[in-house]
């Protein structure tokens, strides 16, 4: 027997919004860690930003994208994104020293 389609879609929402919670999880956790890089750095004196750790990060995150059956330049739009946001946290932290 066929699943009604509202079933189906109401299913498929289901399994989005716990995939869309886990993300937010996740990011906050990422966040927690970069902000504790960011820490490390403004307490050194090092620069909120590592252009050849983001290019190796950016390449990394392609080739997995690809695996994945991802779209590679959505997976580095998204990857830029993150760090536009985690080198902003680390400039704080400097700038709050």
């Amino acid at each position: 027997m066929t699943e009604d389609p509202t079933t189906t879609l109401h299913r498929l929402r289901s399994s989005i919004d716990n995939i869309d919670a886990s993300l937010v999880y996740l990011l906050a956790e990422r966040f927690k860690a970069t902000k504790q890089v960011g820490h490390l750095k403004a307490e050194h004196g090092m620069p909120a930003s590592d252009p050849a750790r983001e290019e190796q990060q950016v390449a990394r995150l392609r080739r997995l994208a690809e695996e994945a059956d991802l779209d590679p330049a959505f997976a580095e739009k998204w990857f830029n994104f993150v760090v536009a946001e985690v080198i902003r946290h680390h400039t704080e932290a400097a700038d709050s020293r």
